[in-house]
């Protein structure tokens, strides 16, 4: 692993997801009480009209993934995967559930300062609680889904594509629930989605940059050269010269 380009990479995409998100809840602020947006009230006014039994069932189920233990045990998973040996895995574990527990904090203090109202309560197909913008739900499977993927990518960077495809999935699909069961604006969604990104951007580079190599999961050590040099560039001492002096 690269941890000169990782930092550059994540930096990079941490910086364009914080500076898309303070656009979006720029927007969502300046509107009075946070009104929807016309995209927000288009999307809600969909859902409400397609909304057969089985598809809430669905919906319910998939929508509960995204908060509670559930995204806890995850966190632990991804920790568990990315680690290669007992200390390597604890730090993992740790970082990876730290990164959650912070992330879901400073959307919940973000949340609060915007304090945007939820779409009516006589459109809502589950129970929700507290301000709309950004998605808690959203924000919390994102974030987890993205600890997975990162993980996954640790272990085996050039395999398991299917299951990261399929994490990332997950990931999205909790967020699109919370629309189609009418409890979040579409825009509140994608701010989770930004503030995810924008997160997970910030604590990749801060890894990538300041952990010690040893407890950076997928940090290798420098191969040695195929023909037995050490990397200093001086090749073995030959026992049969040593103590002989240079020809004049």
């Amino acid at each position: 692993m690269n941890r000169k380009k990782v930092a550059e990479a994540a930096g990079t995409g941490a910086l364009g997801a914080w500076l898309a998100f303070g656009v979006l809840a720029g927007v969502v602020v300046s509107r009075h009480h946070g009104a929807p947006l016309p995209l927000d009230q288009g999307l809600l006014t969909w859902s409400v009209g397609h909304r057969p039994p089985m598809a809430v069932a669905v919906a319910r189920g998939l929508t509960v993934t995204g908060t509670g233990v559930v995204p806890y045990v995850l966190a632990v998973v991804a920790g568990l995967i990315a680690g290669r040996g007992a200390r390597q895995r604890l730090v993992a574990v740790l970082l990876a559930v730290g990164c959650l527990s912070m992330g879901q904090s400073l959307r919940y203090a973000v949340m609060n300062l915007v304090a945007r109202a939820r779409p009516p309560q006589y459109e809502w197909q589950t129970h929700a609680s507290g301000w709309s913008f950004p998605s808690g739900h959203t924000t919390t499977a994102a974030l987890t889904a993205g600890l997975l993927i990162t993980a996954l990518y640790l272990r085996s960077p050039h395999g398991r594509t299917a299951v990261r495809l399929a994490v990332g999935c997950w990931g999205a699909a909790v967020g699109l629930t919370r629309v189609f069961l009418g409890v979040h604006w579409f825009t509140d969604v994608v701010g989770g989605w930004l503030f995810a990104l924008g997160w997970l951007g910030v604590l990749l580079w801060a890894a990538a940059r300041l952990l010690p190599p040893r407890f950076v999961p997928g940090d290798q050590e420098p191969a040695p050269d195929p023909g037995g040099a050490p990397l200093g560039g001086r090749g073995p001492r030959d026992s049969r010269h040593e103590g002989r002096s240079r020809p004049a």
